[in-house]
């Protein structure tokens, strides 16, 4: 498989594509008013703990309290503050019917209403939702991962030459400082102690940087900043299995250049700066995949299509057969469409960056054995994806769900706004119900007032729709309740909203 990365980077914004066999699979996105928290550490104030949702609110000095489980407060919380303890939860009756096992209580830190702790972000926050935290900490660097108060050595899974891994091991053990753990990340292969240990000098830096001003005065702050986008994508995926790396940006492609430099030279001639007039992502066919993946309906080669609804709290995706007629056989006509459904729906979800509860449609297959060959055909590509998924077997409605594990806001958060006329919902209060709304305030104000002159305001298309022909709806309205309404066009007013004044211009609406 051909892998390539593309940055392109404008004043407004920098974009990474991570192409395989001239697909794009994922696509990394920052803006200065949205920038990358994940990785950030803070100096957090305790702000409340809610033992029904198992989890603690802390303000790190944003709009929104990140989010604290109770279940990643580990033990390096003892490390800031005399105040954390265990307390047992109070113990739920048992519950005499069913298999289940009893509730024999449950343990969380007792952290007083503003403690200071150090927390990390896992998730960035997301609508409503705050950022989830952890107070697990760790520095990523480009070999190493830098574990404070941890004593432990790991080795990524992704390196398989168990030789390596003895030989890595054995490295990381005889340079492991006192009271920090170390994971040995997967570019480390073949590197030596030099190197490794030359990572490890600047994680270190960067630790004591963030001891030094913990102690400063009291928080919520803001004590480490992750490297941005651009930065990251490179340390943490640009390696021997990426064929290329075109950037588009002298500044940015001078700064990789020094980076690899540094820490690892034998990737310098896949660095290519691009320097055609045609913009890099139009060259490479990324820009039109990307309004693809922000379309709601997707056309795959078949002829079938996928339709993606997204809600706030699951993604629905139902495959259709479309303009698919190839085969008379019904079963082998389904199977074929969910096949490719199922390697178009893996490569969406990690294009869009979805997270959370996906719910699956296929195409009803009959035979256990073509349902089992979908399930492990979706299976095989999302291994592909750096995010965890967990799936379930397909049901007798041809559903699978699935969960993804959720980093940062899917494209459609990054690209797109809540719609201001319909809030969100995709539909608007239709002309023939607003007329009735209309209808039955004018009868509500003449009852209760007793007036008969009202000046209407209504939205541009709604004034057509109430004015147009001689026995306008308008007028029909007027001779039923005897009464006189002047409509007017407000520029100002969402498609579902109307302004009714009357004579002495008290509004109603």
């Amino acid at each position: 498989m051909k892998k390539a990365i593309v940055l392109n980077a404008t004043s407004n914004e920098t974009r990474i594509a991570i192409l395989e066999d001239q697909a794009l699979v994922e696509l990394y996105v920052e803006q200065p008013e949205h920038e990358r928290m994940v990785g950030d550490v803070y100096k957090g104030v305790v702000d409340n703990m809610v033992d029904a949702i198992q989890a603690a609110f802390v303000n790190i000095g944003l709009e929104q309290n990140g989010f604290l489980p109770f279940s990643d407060i580990g033990s390096q919380v003892h490390e800031f503050s005399t105040l954390a303890e265990t307390v047992e939860l109070p113990k739920k009756r048992q519950v005499k019917k069913g298999k289940g096992r009893p509730d024999r209580g449950k343990t969380r830190p007792r952290l007083k209403r503003g403690q200071e702790i150090l927390v990390q972000v896992t998730k960035e926050p997301l609508a409503t939702k705050g950022a989830r935290l952890t107070t697990a900490v760790s520095i990523p660097g480009r070999f190493l991962v830098l574990v404070p108060h941890d004593n432990s050595i790991g080795v990524s899974k992704k390196i398989e030459n168990q030789n390596e891994r003895r030989r890595l091991r054995v490295l990381a053990n005889s340079l492991r400082p006192k009271g920090f753990g170390l994971i040995i990340r997967t570019v480390a292969a073949g590197k030596d102690i030099k190197a490794i240990q030359s990572d490890l000098e600047s994680l270190l830096k960067a630790w004591k940087q963030i001891e030094d001003k913990m102690r400063q005065p009291k928080g919520p702050k803001l004590l480490h900043k992750e490297m941005g986008v651009a930065s990251s994508v490179i340390r943490d995926l640009f390696s021997l299995d990426i064929d290329q790396l075109v950037v588009d940006s002298r500044k940015h492609y001078g700064s990789i250049k020094k980076y690899l430099k540094d820490v690892a030279p034998g990737l310098l001639p896949r660095l290519e700066l691009y320097r055609e007039k045609r913009p890099v992502f139009d060259a490479f066919g990324i820009e039109d995949e990307i309004t693809k993946s922000l379309s709601r309906k997707i056309w795959m080669k078949s002829g079938g299509h996928l339709i993606f609804d997204q809600t706030e709290a699951m993604v629905v995706v139902d495959v259709n057969s479309g303009r698919s007629v190839e085969h008379k056989d019904h079963e082998i006509h389904a199977l074929k469409i969910d096949l490719e459904a199922a390697r178009e729906i893996a490569r969406q979800l990690r294009l869009r960056d979805v997270g959370g509860i996906v719910v699956i449609d296929f195409i009803d297959l009959k035979q256990p054995n073509d349902r089992k060959k979908v399930l492990n055909e979706l299976k095989k590509e999302l291994a592909k994806d750096r995010s965890a998924s967990d799936i379930l077997p397909m049901n007798d409605f041809g559903l699978v769900a699935l969960t993804r594990k959720r980093v940062r806001p899917s494209l459609l958060y990054q690209f797109s706004e809540v719609c201001p006329r319909c809030g969100g919902v995709g539909r608007v209060v239709s002309k023939s119900s607003m007329l009735t709304q209309i209808e039955r305030k004018i009868q509500q104000i003449k009852n209760e007032t007793g007036r008969r002159k009202f000046l209407l305001r209504v939205p541009p298309d709604m004034l057509d729709y109430l004015t147009k022909g001689i026995s306008s709806r308008i007028r029909r309205l007027m001779f039923k309740y005897l009464v006189t309404v002047q409509v007017v066009a407000d520029t100002e007013l969402g498609n579902e909203n109307f302004i009714l004044e009357t004579a002495d211009q008290k509004k109603e609406n």
